[in-house]
């Protein structure tokens, strides 16, 4: 029976972090993947090859709509939806070798199969040709990550009614598509297909979409959205799904308890996902569990079993792949002594639609909730010359001030390059830099980054030169 120093089961961004730091300290590490490819949900079957498609598709519908704009002619601009598959395939794929030379690289040893342990000191490893593989570790970190959710009455068959993962690799474009949900998941899967000509439902139970996000942020995306042809129902509580053979129909109710059904190719169950902790062998171990399945663990992530840690989705919390590598990094750095830390009221959230979402820190809403004053300052990309040369002047950036000291208490971006924006905030608010400091900052010009400039200078209370 072998022995490592530190065994990590599942090999998404938490797992082959948490592995690779391991092993770059010395430590004998194991890596057990049930897949055939690294990488877990995000590299395969999520945040990748939804980037990849979500860029595809804006390339495509700016050729359809923009380039005249700019001076470009174009014959008659056709989809090839094969094409934007094979692509979207082969960013996956560099992003999987590329972990697979990390792994070799870092003499990590991989081990292909299900974990599942036979007691809290013991793990049993089942490969998918049957072959078992007993070994034991020092230490352990579950990092299994979470699967696609669904909602009372609606069944996932991956055939007609199917989540994001069957959405990726679609044999043909479908004409009409109903998403349940208006989360992150049901706007950018809803960008996708709506920019190459598909009919587009959103159905979505709360009264905004991006319910998550600062309120305004999901008024903007719904009015934009809209603009491109997105249809989108607030408000409907979805009772009822069903594979009709070369269609599926769905039923429910609007904020009247009205009757109400719609038909499509397909119907994507976008309402969250869960904590996968199935064949893991729990109950054979002290490791406990909550409620909503996700698995306890202390402030240092350390399950009730002393060595056993887990990380990332299969914990609850913002269940986002940036989320699970700080953890992966905190489990090892602190397992060799390093002073670590893990702020979670600076984790980000992003939508790549475009324009793309990005948000860090408290909401508007959260904030007037919880009595805590603010000063607020607002910029829109409308009067940003960037985004004027780039015909992107969709959206705005809001920044969050705390009125004594200064602190960013939270900022919200909706525009061009959001993504990338949101981490000058980011940083801004984990090392409390004030607004005032933010604002007194280089910024080129003329670039995107200069509407967060002006935020600042507006939130620290002085007028903004740019208006």
């Amino acid at each position: 029976m072998e022995q490592y120093d530190l065994a990590v089961i599942g090999s998404g961004p938490g797992g082959y972090v948490a592995a690779i730091r391991a092993a770059q300290l010395g430590y004998k590490t194991a890596l057990i993947e049930k897949y055939a490819t690294l990488g877990g949900t995000c590299t395969n079957v999520g945040c990748i090859p939804t980037k990849a498609l979500l860029d595809s598709t804006h390339h495509y519908h700016d050729a359809l709509h923009k380039f005249s704009t700019h001076g470009i002619e174009t014959g008659p601009v056709h989809l090839n939806f094969t094409q934007l598959n094979k692509r979207k395939n082969e960013v996956v794929l560099k992003n999987t070798q590329g972990l697979d030379y990390l792994i070799k690289k870092n003499k990590i040893t991989r081990i292909q199969g299900t974990g599942s342990f036979k007691d809290n000191a013991t793990l049993q490893v089942t490969g998918n040709d049957g072959t078992i593989t007993t070994l034991k570790a020092t230490k352990y970190i579950i990092a299994t990550g979470s699967k696609p959710a669904t909602i009372p009455g609606v069944t996932i068959d991956k055939k007609r009614i199917i989540t994001s993962t069957e959405a990726l690799s679609l044999p043909a474009q479908p004409k009409t598509l109903v998403i349940i949900g208006g989360g992150v998941i049901g706007v950018e899967m809803a960008a996708v297909f709506s920019r190459i000509g598909t009919t587009v439902t959103i159905l979505e139970y709360a009264d905004q979409i991006i319910p998550t996000m600062d309120r305004e942020l999901g008024s903007t995306l719904k009015k934009i959205l809209e603009k491109e042809g997105v249809n989108i129902h607030l408000q409907q509580a979805v009772y009822k799904a069903e594979n009709l053979g070369e269609s599926a129909k769905v039923w429910y109710k609007n904020k009247a308890g009205e009757e109400q059904e719609v038909s499509a190719d397909y119907v994507l169950v976008a309402v969250g996902r869960k904590p996968y902790v199935q064949g893991l062998g729990l109950e054979n171990t002290g490791v406990k569990l909550s409620p909503a399945g996700t698995i306890l663990t202390n402030k240092d992530l350390e399950t009730a079993v002393p060595g056993i840690f887990a990380i990332g989705d299969v914990i609850g919390g913002a269940m986002l792949a940036h989320k699970a590598e700080e953890e992966a990094m905190y489990v090892v750095e602190k397992m060799h002594g390093h002073a670590h830390q893990i702020k979670y009221d600076c984790i980000p959230g992003v939508v790549y639609t475009w324009p793309e979402v990005a948000s860090v820190g408290a909401t508007e809403e959260e904030l007037r909730h919880d009595g805590i004053p603010y000063r607020v300052g607002k910029f829109p990309f409308s009067a940003n010359a960037r985004a004027r040369a780039g015909m992107d002047t969709d959206g705005f950036v809001k920044v969050l001030i705390d009125t004594k000291y200064g602190e960013i208490l939270g900022a919200h971006v909706i525009g061009a390059r959001a993504a990338d924006l949101i981490a000058q905030a980011i940083a801004g608010k984990t090392f409390e830099i004030t607004a005032d400091e933010m604002s007194k900052a280089f910024y080129p010009h003329p670039t995107y980054a200069e509407v967060m400039k002006e935020a600042y200078v507006i939130g620290s209370g002085r007028p903004s030169v740019n208006i």
